[in-house]
């Protein structure tokens, strides 16, 4: 049960090309980051230098890419390094580019893959922060018929279905199963546009940068040849025959389903956002920069919501340590024994279970007509998990016994009853030394934390 660690990069690299829409030639500049501090862009053309945190409610616009900004600073068609980051397992990362948005590349997500190769992962001392989805998670857009859903997985998992509104290319899906298959199966995806589209995106200023080699141009419609003569001058590609449609572009196309695989690349990228690791699948109809970006935005309101997330239990399983374990090292007995089972235990956490009944001693004077467990035996409980976790790594732990020597932030947030089941989930805050543990515990209630409390413990040989 130990924990996962977070990571961040090696050392630095950068990364060097034109941009999609401005067609500034721009340097991206990927450097190692502390714990905790997630994904962070600086824009280092400007003379203050900004940055900003990429999270879901700092994305100003979403119409061909995801854009992140604030009063001080935009940075565009971040996702696809977004994704790199993402599906390699990295949580801290600060991105230094020279202009208003990322280069583009080949229009997939495989050079910034490689390049992290290249360079490696550092491992963090800080646990990895998953959040675990519990029930089913929908946001639809009625007016464009997207849906993106997100259920129960024991790992971050894709499908993506998209309708496009297209003779030459129409309905298409793409799975992503398990993220170790993204190097593979989604990174080298090219991002994509039709024709019909070009010539609206030129007019609004935008795709300056765009060419046959960073993405896939679909010509599904027919059009004049004189109009697509003008369109190729544009373009500064060899004029093309107006009667074929299809797929335009130097590189052809990796998958049938290319398309859709990007779709996917750029769902990953916008997940980035959330601000957490997530383990879940998802299920996404029709998706698109808007409705990830409001997925995304929907999963951090979540988020806060749980900010603690309850240990998960299932009765089924057996436990690690039953009663009787649980005597072998513990030396409390009737009534004070508080703990019934070990859940899990790994070398700095534990989880245990108490089953609240009307039978309890204390509820006789704690209150007759109302019973309540009282909050300084939910404070106890929590600390025999502690006792359990640090005395079974002791050769004779029967020999040992702890104590209190300090509570503080004790917190009490709803009431223990008749029929609650305490789950509690106890860490070390830091290593044991000269017999003393500093630890944190939870006590959760379902999926609600009903007290928690910081603990320092002494371990003292039994005379």
């Amino acid at each position: 049960m130990d924990a996962i660690k977070q990571k961040t990069i090696k050392s630095s690299f950068s990364v060097s090309g034109k941009g999609l829409h401005t067609g500034l030639n721009l340097t991206l500049t990927f450097l190692p980051a502390p714990e905790n501090s997630g994904y962070r862009i600086q824009r280092v053309d400007l003379e203050s230098q900004p940055v900003i945190e990429a999270i879901a409610e700092n994305v100003v616009e979403t119409t061909r890419g995801t854009v992140l900004g604030n009063s001080d600073m935009k940075v565009s068609t971040v996702e696809h390094a977004l994704a790199a980051l993402y599906a390699l397992g990295i949580d801290n990362c600060m991105m230094q580019v020279d202009g208003p948005e990322f280069p583009i590349l080949d229009g997939s997500s495989i050079i910034y893959l490689d390049k992290i190769n290249e360079v490696g992962l550092e491992e963090q001392n800080a646990p990895k922060d998953y959040y675990i989805i519990r029930k089913k998670i929908e946001i639809k857009d009625e007016k464009t018929g997207s849906c993106i859903t997100i259920l129960p997985d024991d790992q971050f998992s894709i499908t993506a279905m998209c309708s496009f509104e297209s003779k030459f290319i129409n309905s298409q899906f793409a799975t992503l199963d398990y993220m170790e298959d993204f190097a593979t199966e989604i990174a080298p995806a090219r991002t994509f546009i039709f024709v019909r589209d070009i010539i609206p995106l030129l007019e609004a200023n935008l795709i300056k940068g765009g060419d046959l080699d960073n993405a896939i141009v679909i010509y599904e419609r027919e059009v004049t040849q004189d109009k697509l003569n003008q369109l190729a001058d544009i373009l500064k590609v060899t004029h093309m025959d107006a009667t074929k449609v299809g797929y335009i572009q130097h590189k052809p196309l990796a998958w049938e389903n290319e398309c859709t695989r990007h779709k996917l690349l750029d769902i990953i990228g916008d997940m980035a956002l959330i601000g957490k690791p997530i383990k879940g699948r998802i299920i996404a109809t029709r998706p698109g920069h808007t409705v990830n970006n409001k997925f995304a935005r929907m999963m951090r309101k979540e988020i806060r919501k749980h900010e603690i997330q309850a240990p998960i239990y299932n009765p089924n399983d057996e436990p690690v340590f039953d009663n009787n374990r649980i005597r072998e090292l513990l030396p409390h007995r009737y009534p004070m024994q508080l703990i019934d089972k070990i859940i899990a235990i790994g070398a700095t956490t534990i989880v245990g279970v108490k089953n609240i009944t009307s039978n309890e001693p204390y509820f006789v004077g704690h209150f007759p007509k109302e019973p309540v467990m009282p909050g300084v035996l939910q404070i106890e409980a929590m600390a025999q998990c502690g006792g359990i976790l640090v005395l079974n790594q002791l050769e004779e732990p029967q020999r040992w016994s702890t104590y209190f020597l300090k509570i503080d932030n004790v917190k009490f947030r709803q009431k223990v009853v008749p029929g609650d089941t305490l789950i509690f989930r106890v860490e070390l805050l830091q290593p044991v030394r000269h017999g003393i543990s500093s630890m944190k515990g939870y006590a959760f209630v379902g999926d609600q934390v009903v007290s928690e409390a910081t603990f320092t413990a002494q371990i003292v040989k039994n005379k």
